[in-house]
């Protein structure tokens, strides 16, 4: 069955990878994401890219507009918008801190309280958000981007519950170690850290292990995330939860298996 899905952060990674599949499947795409001259690819394959940014109302009611409009309907949501915020907790400023809240959080809030009311009337539905293996789990020198996901899941598990009655389902995401820009941004935002930290030292080795993960093989194919947003899109009864991509099963279960004191001393042993 044919399906209007719109997807947010699509400019690249997972989102753009899994708009392409969604396309040649023969649904009806819309992309949204703040770099629109990014999915020109998209357009030319027949999707809708559109300019937004999900921290900002107007865009988001634009938007929903439009598709409405044209479509009269909404399928299914991918809130998929997000990015990693790193350093210390002493180090990084609480207007950063808020603005990985604004984007990973509260836009994906935002994006979900304008479609439910359209899914609620059709009575059915499907809202996938994007977590992460860093939703329940933690590396230091994450604790806002941990802090956000962990947010994702708590406000996913709760909707879920809501929107049951409706035919609604909300589906959560985890992605593992996925060959996007999350690394090259990550880097990026080290740069800028000061030198003079007293958490130079460990911001090092997460350096270290971030540039090896940049590595062939190091990394899942966005392919992985595809495959899986494409089987919760064609699925009547998708599951609550899907695990995808390196490390996504492993860390997690490590996590919860083996307790506080040993997960610590195996991540501080890295650092």
């Amino acid at each position: 069955m044919k399906k209007v899905i719109l997807i947010t952060g699509a400019s690249s990674g997972m989102g753009k990878e899994t708009a392409k599949k969604l396309i040649h499947e023969g649904h009806i795409v819309y992309t949204v994401a703040r770099r629109i001259d990014q999915m020109q690819d998209l357009l030319e394959m027949g999707g809708h890219p559109i300019k937004m940014d999900v921290t900002i109302e107007a865009d988001i009611d634009s938007v929903i507009a439009t598709i409405l409009k044209e479509q009269g309907r909404i399928d299914v949501l991918w809130n998929n918008a997000g990015y990693g915020l790193y350093g210390s907790v002493e180090d990084v400023p609480l207007d950063q801190a808020r603005n990985q809240f604004e984007v990973n959080v509260f836009g994906m809030a935002a994006m979900t309280q304008k479609v439910v009311p359209i899914m609620r009337k059709a009575k059915s539905g499907t809202i996938i958000n994007t977590s992460s293996m860093g939703g329940k789990m933690y590396f230091p020198m994450g604790a806002w981007y941990h802090a956000s996901k962990h947010a994702v899941e708590g406000l996913s598990d709760c909707l879920r519950l809501e929107l049951k009655p409706f035919n609604i389902h909300v589906v959560v995401l985890e992605p593992g170690f996925i060959a996007t820009e999350f690394g090259s941004v990550l880097l990026n935002q080290f740069e800028n850290i000061n030198k003079d930290s007293a958490y130079r030292n460990m911001m090092d080795k997460i350096i270290e292990g971030t540039k090896k993960s940049e590595q062939p093989g190091g990394s899942s194919d966005p392919k992985v995330i595809s495959d899986a947003i494409s089987k919760i899109v064609n699925s009547n009864k998708p599951k609550t939860r899907y695990k995808v991509g390196k490390f996504s099963k492993m860390m997690p279960w490590m996590r919860v298996y083996l307790g506080d004191a040993a997960f610590d001393s195996i991540v501080m042993s890295q650092m």
